[in-house]
């Protein structure tokens, strides 16, 4: 199995879940400071943290149901390019695997802790994780590598999205400086009921006619005054066109 599970860093718990949760998705973990919640496709958990530079920070991370049959497979299929990119590791919370690209970036899959996800979780919203990167092709390489599905992005030849088997979406894109990750939303249906959900619950948000699509903007919660120069000052949501 693969699902998409990002970890996000942040002071601000509470603003997180009330964003979260008017955009449909269930928290489905609660312990003290970590907390995950399941959209219809993929989940995103949050880490609390105290104010400073981790604040407001997204870590790609994956979920897998065996991890060691996770590595050896990623790397029998990286073996054609002389790679083994998986390796199991003691993380701060236990046991995982960790990928490790050529450009130099690395993320981890983590055992999940429970496969399905809840169904009252708005069926038409996805997590995105992001992977920003002067490499592109080499990223995309090692997304194939580790099981995720390309899905055609039209026009962009730079640019690079996959699709996990278990929920949630992964997408490369092109930046300069140290390879990094991002963190978005995608919603297979009309945006306009969703920014009406958002304002009933005190969340405004406006719709752009992006190039690629049409966006749906949140303010983030980690932005404002005192917050580090990483963090965007919006989230997006982006409808997923056919």
């Amino acid at each position: 199995m693969l699902r998409v599970r990002p970890l996000h860093f942040t002071s601000r718990m509470d603003s997180w879940d009330r964003l979260l949760t008017a955009l449909g998705m269930v928290r489905t973990e609660d312990d003290a400071g970590w907390q995950v919640f399941d959209a219809g496709s993929g989940r995103l958990a949050l880490h609390a943290v105290p104010d400073g530079a981790q604040d407001g920070s997204t870590a790609l991370a994956v979920e897998v149901g065996d991890l060691a049959e996770f590595a050896r497979r990623t790397n029998l299929a990286a073996e054609a390019d002389g790679a083994a990119p998986a390796g199991l590791v003691t993380a701060d919370h236990g046991e995982s695997c960790r990928i490790t690209a050529p450009d130099g970036f690395s993320f981890l899959a983590d055992k999940a802790a429970h496969a399905a996800p809840r169904a009252d979780a708005d069926p038409a919203l996805a997590v995105v994780g992001v992977w920003f990167t002067e490499d592109p092709a080499s990223a995309s390489r090692t997304l194939h590598q580790v099981g995720a599905r390309p899905r055609p992005v039209p026009d962009q030849d730079d640019t690079a999205d996959f699709t996990a088997k278990n929920g949630g979406v992964l997408m490369v894109r092109p930046a300069s400086g140290t390879p990094r990750s991002g963190l978005g939303f995608e919603y297979d249906g009309g945006l306009e009921p969703l920014r009406e959900r958002l304002a009933s619950a005190g969340i405004q948000a406006g719709i752009t006619e992006e190039a690629f699509a049409r966006t749906l903007h949140v303010a983030n919660p980690d932005a404002g005054a005192g917050a580090a120069a990483h963090v965007p000052a919006t989230l997006w949501i982006s409808q997923r066109h056919p």
